[in-house]
């Protein structure tokens, strides 16, 4: 109440709630509103949307490398989302969805047999984040929530750092393979040749000491890598 006056603030459901007459068309605004009314005559309505991060773009033309499928959900606004999954270049994208929803959804996913990573920061993220494969969480803006519940906590926020992840991830299972067959490699070659009379204990040492040294080396190369441009 201001000045002994009603003051409605919220959204067009509002209105309609008071009977309060206006001639917006609801349908042809993208983001989110916020109208106004005073002593039961509307004013007019402000528009809201959050700014699109600006690696956003470029994480999702990242996954698509990666043959990621990226599919946006979001208790946003239906118009608001599909006009950002539009400019980001996701295919998939469903707005207007309860946290139930979104629980529902990733169900829906993953009765394809499909892994699914759920990115999330808000506190309505949190079921869908323990629901998922892999959860990931944004450190800076998420909510506590959101972050304990998630396997993996991104501290500066940016998408960019996921693809990054993932290649990180892949290129360490490599090395990790690499170093697999090394070992039974060399260890293979020694015992033949122990079986022969042909080895002696200087080559044991090397398929034991030996091969354990060149394996860290080996992980060691990550260290020099540069994902950032992945």
């Amino acid at each position: 109440t201001v000045a002994g006056k009603e003051l409605l603030v919220g959204n067009f459901k509002l209105m309609d709630q008071f009977k309060i007459v206006h001639s917006v068309d609801t349908q042809k605004i993208i983001h989110t509103v916020i109208a106004v009314a005073y002593d039961s005559n509307f004013v007019g309505y402000l528009t809201i949307a959050d700014s699109i991060k600006s690696d956003a773009k470029k994480t999702v033309e990242l996954l698509n490398k990666l043959k990621i499928k990226v599919t946006m959900l979001s208790g946003d606004k239906n118009t608001v989302v599909k006009d950002v999954a539009h400019q980001l270049g996701i295919k998939n994208s469903f707005g207007d969805l309860l946290p139930e929803d979104k629980v529902n959804k990733i169900k829906e996913i993953k009765a394809r047999q499909e892994t699914v990573a759920f990115v999330g920061d808000g506190v309505n993220d949190a079921p869908v984040v323990a629901l998922s494969d892999v959860g990931i969480a944004m450190g800076g803006l998420g909510s506590d929530a959101t972050i304990e519940t998630a396997d993996v906590v991104i501290q500066d926020d940016q998408p960019s750092k996921i693809p990054m992840a993932i290649n990180i991830g892949k290129q360490t299972k490599k090395i990790v393979w690499q170093n697999i067959m090394l070992a039974f490699g060399v260890k293979v070659i020694v015992l033949i040749l122990g079986a022969g009379g042909i080895a002696t204990m200087w080559e044991a040492v090397f398929a034991d000491v030996g091969v354990a040294l060149l394996a860290i080396l080996n992980a060691v190369r990550i260290q020099r890598m540069n994902f950032s441009r992945s």
